[in-house]
């Protein structure tokens, strides 16, 4: 692909969002993803006044002068941008996958998204720090979580329970086995005034903290599991694409009564079909019931318009790879004889 057929593809994409972008420049979305809209090495995000550059080519540096070209475009397009940042997915260079800034000094630290605000480093690893995909479910637990106790799994930067405190949930635990990630979520309580309780921020293994919770008794209201789609440890193993019901019914025992498991699929090669054939198999017993499918959104995936390749299996019923469901847990509750 030459210089002026990317830039073709890229304007074509900008000019879908066009009404995404805010006038403060506080938020976050995806700008561009070449997987969908025609040039697979390239996935441009903005984060603020920043804009991201997913480099994954299968030989980086050859497609370096178009990105060059690429780079001056965006600066043309949208002069507030402050600071350009390139992550390498293909390399030996730790640095590189983390990302170099190829303009600006520092990137920005934080966006607002449904009102709320979330601490980013966009230099901590590989990813973001931040999940593009998961917009609408932030929205539907702001919507949803009030006055709720929530357990939040691979809770990542913990942006998920930041929306449950934005929510006014009762009690909100996050769980990962990363500390310096749960510190970027602390930051996120900080920027919006929320208390910060230590012990509702736990960096442990998943199976030893959720045997934990169920030695002790303490149940939650609602639980989220956001798992990486595989992860072996010496406690246990995540395969999301030929185990993930492991996952779920190693927590249902933690959700109360009328509670929800919000349920996260992430596997690519594991199609709506077959996953939501899982979920159904899980709810035939009839204390779980799937109750709504949460959407990606458009900027992330790319639009009708916009859109060149097909995903590489069919998303359907979901609309995308990361597939989330709301799913309601009924309990067994105890019954007593009644003397008459």
């Amino acid at each position: 692909m030459d210089e002026s057929q990317l830039i073709s593809l890229l304007s074509s994409a900008i000019t879908a969002r066009i009404e995404l972008f805010d006038n403060r420049h506080e938020r976050a979305l995806r700008l561009f993803n070449g997987f969908f809209e025609g040039y697979p090495s390239l996935v441009i995000d903005l984060y603020a006044r920043t804009v991201l550059l997913h480099n994954y080519a299968d030989s980086p540096d050859l497609i370096h002068p178009l990105l060059k070209a690429v780079e001056q475009y965006l600066i043309n397009q949208f002069p507030w941008v402050n600071t350009i940042v390139l992550k390498t997915r293909n390399t030996e260079s730790l640095d590189a996958k983390k990302g170099i800034i190829i303009k600006g000094e520092k990137p920005d630290s934080r966006i607002c998204e449904h009102g709320v605000w979330y601490a980013i480093d966009l230099l901590l690893n590989q990813d973001a720090s931040f999940y593009l995909d998961t917009y609408n479910l932030r929205s539907w637990i702001i919507n949803n979580l009030r006055e709720k106790t929530v357990l939040n799994t691979f809770a990542y930067t913990c942006s998920l329970g930041v929306a449950a405190q934005k929510a006014g949930a009762k009690r909100v635990v996050n769980l990962d086995l990363n500390r310096n990630f749960l510190n970027v979520g602390k930051t996120s309580y900080t920027l919006n005034g929320f208390p910060i309780n230590k012990a509702d921020f736990q960096s442990g293994d998943f199976w030893t903290q959720i045997s934990h919770f169920k030695k002790t008794g303490e149940t939650f209201d609602v639980v989220i599991v956001d798992p990486p789609f595989f992860a072996i440890s010496n406690k246990g193993k995540i395969d999301l694409v030929n185990e993930s019901h492991r996952i779920i019914n190693k927590v249902r025992p933690l959700i109360n009564n009328d509670g929800y498991l919000i349920a996260i699929n992430n596997a690519l090669f594991v199609s709506g079909a077959d996953y939501y054939k899982s979920l159904e198999a899980l709810c035939s017993d009839g204390y779980l019931s799937i109750e709504e499918l949460i959407s990606i959104p458009d900027d992330f995936i790319g639009y009708k318009q916009t859109q060149i390749k097909p995903q590489m299996v069919d998303p359907t019923p979901f609309n995308h790879s990361t597939k989330i469901a709301i799913i309601k847990v009924r309990r067994k509750l105890n019954s007593t004889k009644v003397s008459q």
